[in-house]
C-alpha cells in the first residue's frame, strides 16, 4: 500500500477548498482577525502538497507609527517649502491587506489519522491605506502598494470524514515593511479523492 511518501505528481489536481478564520499579531499595527480560503491542489511529488490561498485582514496603525509618519511628512513639506515643519494630525489610518499566495506543504502522517505539515510560501500583498485625513493625498498613495511576502508555517489537520477536514496552522510572514505571526484554523471540503495515506483510517 502506498503512503504519502510514495505519492507522485499524478495526484496534482484541484480537489478541495477550505474556509478559515485567523488572528495575527503585526509589528506595526494592532492585532486583528483575518479571513481566508485555501485551495487544495494535491501533490506535486512525494509529500509535497500545493495549496494556493487568499486572505483578507484590516487593522489600524499603532499611534506611534502614525506620529512617525506625520513627522516624516512634515519634514518633507519643510524641505520642499523652506519653511518650518507644519503641525500635522493624520488621525486614524487603517491598513488593509489582501494576500494572494501559494504554500508548499511537506506532509507526513501520524497515528490516529492525523496529518501534520510544514513548509514555506510566497504571496503578493495588495496593501490599501485608508483615513479621513489622508484620503486623496500623496500620503495615501505612499501606503497603497503591492508587496511581496514570504512565510514559514507549521500545522496539522484531522479528517472528520473523508470529505471534511479540520485544520489549524501557525505562520510567520515577512514583508518589506511589515512582519507578523498568524494563527489560522478552518474546515476543508474535499471534492476529489483522498491521496494514499490520507483520509479516515489512512485510506
Amino acid at each position: 500500500a502506498q503512503d504519502i511518501a510514495d505519492i507522485d505528481y499524478e495526484h496534482l489536481a484541484f480537489r478541495g477548498v477550505g474556509v478559515e478564520l485567523g488572528y495575527l499579531w503585526p509589528d506595526r499595527l494592532e492585532p486583528t482577525e483575518s479571513y481566508g480560503v485555501r485551495f487544495d491542489f494535491g501533490y506535486a511529488g512525494p509529500g509535497l502538497r500545493v495549496v494556493p490561498s487568499a486572505t483578507y485582514w484590516t487593522s489600524p496603525l499603532e499611534s506611534r507609527d502614525i506620529v512617525e509618519l506625520a513627522d516624516r511628512v512634515a519634514e518633507l513639506v519643510s524641505e520642499q517649502t523652506g519653511g518650518p515643519p507644519p503641525a500635522l494630525d493624520l488621525g486614524t489610518i487603517d491598513y488593509t491587506d489582501v494576500a494572494l499566495g501559494v504554500d508548499i506543504h511537506v506532509v507526513w502522517a501520524l497515528p490516529l489519522d492525523l496529518l501534520t505539515f510544514g513548509g514555506f510560501g510566497v504571496a503578493a500583498h495588495v496593501i490599501d491605506g485608508k483615513g479621513e485625513a489622508i484620503e486623496g493625498t500623496f500620503v495615501e498613495d505612499l501606503i497603497d502598494s503591492v508587496e511581496p511576502g514570504f512565510n514559514l508555517h507549521l500545522g496539522g489537520e484531522y479528517p472528520i470524514t473523508n470529505t471534511l477536514r479540520f485544520y489549524t496552522s501557525g505562520r510567520y510572514e515577512v514583508m518589506p515593511d511589515l512582519r507578523y505571526f498568524q494563527v489560522r484554523s478552518g474546515f476543508q471540503f474535499m471534492f476529489g479523492p483522498n491521496a494514499p495515506g490520507e483520509g479516515r483510517g489512512n485510506d
